[in-house]
């Protein structure tokens, strides 16, 4: 397969049916609860392990921002039988690396490692599923390395505060409108018992996803599951997701920023859209494929063309990720030319997408932009990581292992009717922000001195 053509990868892909599990794909649940994937890739003795958890930072309880990310840090505090530490240090001797990454809706740890060592980090793994020590003097140096990676990554960066805070104006009432590291007061705090406590109640196999990707076959996958983490008890008062769910908005807001360390203006539009259901993932194939073709090249997409390519726009572009477990977000954004003032650079980006409305795509584009995420999705193939990726975050975003499998064939079924539907519910949408970062301007005197020079 891997010698395959584009042309011929592109020809066998609408042969499997929605019924089909590709190749090299299996799916097994063990008597814990635990939900196990395995991706066969043998080109390499490589295996990457990755364990997700149906639980992220969209989940926390109000005033308590910041936990889910907070409990992943301590997660590499050790266990009974792993000192603080040890878990890493031992990946990266045998050769290989480790991390984590907390989202709104999961959290997730991962190993990749040569197959031949794929039971040592199981072992690990299991173990701190079950096993984690939180020690008294652990949490509060631990809290500090998390509040400084919020003054690093947030505070000291105008375009992540402008973004948190447009995602607070966007979201009433849902807890996406909640910074996923955690507002600062509320991190400091947190504590140890409300770190013990996250870990009680959200973390056991029936509340996880085990991915296993390389070269690995289904049943040493499914021998090493069962020898690691089937010991490991389901917790049977696993509460269910309960969010707060978001009120109809019926009113467009706009929001400014304005900081000195900005060198350019940027807009940023946020529209509220559905994300990808079980089942039913056909409207957010199209505003898959709508990103696309409105933001996805800066030569061939439609605001590259009428926008950037005439010298209207530093750049222009749209975006659409449809794996959360609730409606998300559409996004459109801007960085005006030089010569433009910014009211003047949304309207002509308004007149775009009014003409875009009324005209719809064209039928080259179209058909050009679902060969090209075809294509994409076929090259993704070669990434046992990105493999991976795909079906944890699809499994702990509440999708069937069917879904993931299925959705390049939604995605290929999109049509023009398609498309212009998710238009209508995104571009003419009142449950929208528009939001501008600015520079800030100099003093009325500072302006008139530079005039007269």
């Amino acid at each position: 397969m891997r010698a395959l053509t584009l042309t011929a990868a592109l020809a066998v892909l609408p042969a499997m049916s929605l019924a089909d599990m590709p190749d090299g794909i299996s799916h097994f649940t063990l008597p814990n609860g635990l939900e196990t994937v395995v991706i066969e890739d043998h080109r390499a003795p490589v295996v990457v392990q990755m364990v997700w958890y149906r639980i992220g930072a969209a989940d926390e309880q109000p005033g308590k921002s910041g936990i889910a990310h907070y409990l992943e840090h301590l997660m590499f505090k050790g266990t009974d039988k792993l000192a603080p530490g040890e878990l890493s240090k031992t990946v990266i001797a045998n050769g290989g690396k480790d991390n984590a990454f907390t989202s709104y809706d999961y959290t997730a740890y991962f190993q990749r490692i040569a197959a031949d060592r794929l039971p040592l980090i199981m072992e690990m793994e299991a173990d701190r599923m079950a096993n984690l020590k939180i020690g008294p003097d652990d949490w509060q140096a631990e809290r500090e390395v998390v509040l400084e990676e919020r003054a690093q990554r947030t505070d000291s960066e105008p375009s992540a505060l402008f973004a948190e805070e447009r995602n607070a104006v966007q979201f009433y009432n849902h807890p996406y409108g909640r910074p996923v590291i955690g507002w600062r007061a509320e991190m400091m705090g947190l504590t140890r018992e409300d770190a013990i406590d996250w870990y009680d109640s959200h973390y056991a196999p029936n509340n996880a996803i085990l991915i296993l990707a390389g070269d690995v076959t289904p049943e040493r996958a499914r021998e090493l599951a069962d020898e690691f983490y089937g010991p490991i008890p389901a917790k049977e008062d696993l509460a269910e997701r309960s969010r707060p769910q978001e009120p109809e908005q019926a009113s467009p807001r706009r929001m400014q920023r304005v900081d000195a360390r900005v060198p350019q203006p940027i807009m940023v539009r946020t529209a509220i859209a559905t994300e990808r259901n079980r089942g039913d993932q056909k409207s957010a194939a199209a505003l898959t494929v709508l990103a696309e073709l409105l933001g996805g090249s800066m030569q061939t997409s439609v605001l590259g063309r009428k926008l950037a390519l005439p010298g209207k726009a530093l750049w222009v572009g749209a975006g659409y990720d449809g794996l959360a477990v609730d409606p998300t977000t559409f996004v459109l954004s801007m960085a005006p030319a030089d010569d433009l003032l910014p009211e003047e650079a949304e309207a002509l980006l308004d007149q775009v997408l009014a003409d875009f409305l009324e005209e719809g795509p064209d039928p080259d584009d179209l058909e050009r932009v679902k060969t090209g995420i075809r294509a994409s999705r076929i090259y993704a193939q070669d990434s046992a990581h990105g493999r991976a990726y795909d079906y944890g975050q699809g499994l702990s975003t509440g999708l069937s292992i069917e879904d993931v499998n299925d959705w390049p064939d939604i995605l290929a079924d999109v049509t023009a009717e398609d498309v212009m539907a998710a238009a209508r519910d995104v571009l003419d949408s009142d449950a929208s922000v528009t939001g501008w970062l600015l520079p800030e301007q100099p003093a009325p005197e500072n302006r008139q001195k530079e005039s007269q020079e």
